[in-house]
């Protein structure tokens, strides 16, 4: 009689355990369906506890809380109940716990498998928990399970993003099944230590792209100041038939804002809003910038008050670029607006107010930003914010101030300020001071070429021409020059790049004879209006 009842019993429960293969199920049916396993006794059979664990800790509708206190009331458990639990911690960023419960499984007695090694070197690649990593390293060489795929580029995915780029190598020439996601983060690793040479040949290697290797270079290009070549990867990316995503954009647009390409620019918004990219923080700032740096401010302004939410970034990027245009008391009430919305600043958002206060001449203003910082926001003063306030005083013609906030500022004065400094003197003719300056910059081996060129123009500007020979004359003899400026144009989507005397481009003839037609034009111009004075004084 007892025997007959047990087996349907068990028959009842593996009806109810076949329930879970629907995938319409909610937590409130597996909680009724856990209710006839602990009425039956079956709820703690590892095979029915862990398609019980399984669903809520993996699936979209389960409950990673409820699945856990199951599984801690298990008087016994499977490794596949410990790696149910594991890969949905490691999936929903709990890094810390998985490690901390790989070591309970340890001291419980049960070894790891493949799968768990998977697990664990994600969440040391979230953690950049390098040490436990080799640790684990070892112990899959010890247990036999280092071949393996998903052990092999767990721990590939490792070391690139703990920039270990010699064992990432050594692992990923080794490895005879390296997918897509397993290429995309060796060309990562080496990006980002600044390999880029060897990233892109390994790109340029790869059997099979996918929209996120394309991203995953392009964005190296941009981080690393190659501008050129993430635009024309960008390009390239199109003619190879993949469709852009946020990431590519956001690269490209960071491109574009450095380059000062704004019809590229314009065309990827356009792109974004065709293809109904939301405009997020990051893809929103990107914008802003692009538009800025390029001298759209307008349109800077409209895509910030688009923007659903915005962040220390968004804002830091339109005040930055409205001071850099001439519009400082808007960037100040830009700062107004970001307090009113909640927004803390970071130091690169005190670094552009200062430097806003100090091209309109608002020293109170500075001055009461600069002590905001430690005394409001908990933001020790850098060097740059000691280079920006050293500006704000010396435009204002407060050298002894700006003197003195060198002579006793914490840190070691860079050429940053005492640039700031030399270049005051130069505006209000301080010859003393300026020679000074010109000497601590050279204690400091900071005495480049535009120092030099500064000093001589501080001697001019007094009628000092002895010393304007001397500062050329010590140039000559220490070889020191002057570094040739540079300028950028755009024309049909292309950047074209002009150096000071250089005469290398392709089209220089034909644009030195178009520099002189405009220079005889606005010479003939000149003598006309020269004419047209003459008449009005007759």
């Amino acid at each position: 009689m007892l025997a007959s009842a047990g087996y349907k019993y068990l028959k009842s429960s593996r009806r109810v355990l076949s329930l879970l293969e629907y995938q319409c199920l909610t937590m409130s049916h597996i909680k009724q369906i856990q209710s006839h396993l602990t009425v039956s006794g079956n709820l703690f059979d590892p095979f029915a506890a862990g398609r019980i664990i399984s669903f809520c800790a993996v699936s979209a509708h389960g409950d990673l809380s409820h699945a856990y206190l199951l599984f801690l009331s298990l008087p016994r458990r499977t490794t596949f109940i410990w790696n149910t639990m594991l890969r949905a911690l490691a999936d929903k960023n709990k890094s810390a716990t998985v490690l901390s419960l790989y070591k309970h499984m340890v001291g419980s007695g049960f070894l790891p498998n493949n799968y768990t090694f998977s697990f664990l070197l994600q969440a040391c690649t979230q953690l950049s928990d390098l040490s436990f990593g080799i640790l684990l390293h070892g112990q899959a060489v010890r247990l036999g399970w280092e071949a393996y795929d998903f052990v092999q580029n767990g721990l590939i995915h490792l070391y690139a993003s703990c920039n270990c780029m010699d064992s990432a190598r050594r692992l990923f020439d080794g490895s005879l099944n390296r997918d897509v996601i397993t290429w995309t983060a060796v060309i990562n690793g080496f990006a980002k230590t600044g390999q880029v040479e060897v990233a892109r040949q390994l790109f340029d290697e790869m059997p099979e792209k996918n929209v996120v290797s394309w991203s995953a270079m392009i964005t190296a290009y941009a981080q690393i100041g190659f501008f050129k070549e993430a635009l024309e990867l960008f390009n390239d990316m199109q003619i190879a038939g993949f469709r852009p995503n946020h990431g590519a954009i956001v690269g490209a647009l960071t491109a574009c804002a450095s380059l000062g390409a704004l019809d590229q620019g314009r065309w990827i918004h356009a792109y974004a809003d065709r293809n109904h990219m939301e405009l997020d923080r990051i893809l929103g700032t990107a914008l802003i910038d692009m538009y800025a740096k390029c001298g759209c401010v307008e349109t800077a302004c409209r895509v910030f008050d688009e923007m659903p939410d915005r962040d220390v970034f968004a804002f830091t990027s339109l005040i930055s670029g409205l001071a850099n245009h001439g519009q400082s008391a808007t960037a100040i009430d830009m700062f107004t607006r970001m307090q009113k919305e909640g927004v803390r600043p970071n130091e690169v958002t005190l670094i552009c107010l200062l430097s806003a206060c100090s091209r309109v001449g608002l020293v109170e203003e500075g001055l009461r930003i600069f002590e905001s910082m430690t005394n409001i926001y908990g933001i020790q003063p850098v060097v740059q914010h000691y280079g920006c306030l050293v500006d704000l005083l010396g435009r204002a013609g407060l050298l002894e101030d700006a003197k003195r906030v060198v002579r006793e500022m914490p840190l070691e004065p860079d050429s940053y300020v005492l640039g700031a400094l030399l270049n005051a003197c130069r505006v209000h003719g301080d010859v003393e001071l300026g020679e000074e300056t010109v000497e601590c910059l050279a204690k400091r081996s900071l005495d480049h070429g535009g120092v030099h060129v500064l000093l001589s123009n501080i001697y001019a500007s007094a009628n000092q021409w002895e010393g304007v020979a001397k500062v050329r004359k010590g140039m000559g003899e220490k070889k020191v020059k002057k570094v040739p400026g540079c300028s950028l144009i755009e024309v049909d989507g292309v950047v074209f790049e002009f150096v000071a005397g250089d005469t290398s481009h392709v089209f220089m003839d034909d644009i030195l004879l178009l520099l002189l037609d405009i220079d005889k034009h606005l010479k003939s111009l000149q003598l006309e209006d020269d004419d047209n004075y003459d008449m009005k004084l007759e």
